[in-house]
C-alpha cells in the first residue's frame, strides 16, 4: 500500500477540472509548480510499484480503477513524489510519469485528503 496526505492544494489545481487531470507532487515541489499541483506527504509506502494496472486508487472515501501506468510512473512517485492521473481513457501513447484511471469523474479533494495506491 501506498498512502499519502493532500497537505497543500496550488491555487490552480481544481481549474484542471475540465481537463481531468490532478498532479501529485512531493513537499520539495518547486513555486511554480504548487500553484497546479496537490502536494502531498508520504505516511506509509510498502510497495515496490505501488501503482499498477488494475490496481485501485483510493481518494478519501472515492474509488477508482487504474487502467494504464506510464513507464516511469512508480520511480518518479518514489523520488520526487510526482505523478499525473488522469480520469479518462488512456490515448495511444502514455506518457511516462502518467496514471489513468476510471470511472472518468474528477476526484473530490481537499487539503488533508488521503491519498491511497492498493
Amino acid at each position: 500500500m501506498y498512502k499519502t496526505k493532500i497537505t497543500e492544494v496550488g491555487t490552480l489545481a481544481p481549474s484542471f477540472e475540465e481537463e481531468k487531470i490532478i498532479i501529485l507532487f512531493g513537499p520539495e515541489a518547486p513555486q511554480e509548480i504548487r500553484e497546479i499541483a496537490l502536494i502531498h506527504d508520504v505516511s506509509e509506502d510498502s510497495l515496490e510499484e505501488p501503482v499498477k494496472v488494475g490496481g485501485v486508487l483510493q481518494i478519501d472515501d472515492q474509488e477508482f480503477t487504474i487502467t494504464a501506468v506510464g513507464s516511469a510512473a512508480n520511480q518518479n512517485l518514489k523520488e520526487l513524489g510526482h505523478i499525473s492521473i488522469y480520469f479518462t481513457e488512456p490515448a495511444e501513447e502514455v506518457l511516462p510519469g502518467a496514471v489513468f484511471a476510471s470511472p472518468s469523474e474528477f476526484p473530490k479533494f481537499k487539503d488533508g485528503s488521503i491519498i491511497i495506491f492498493k
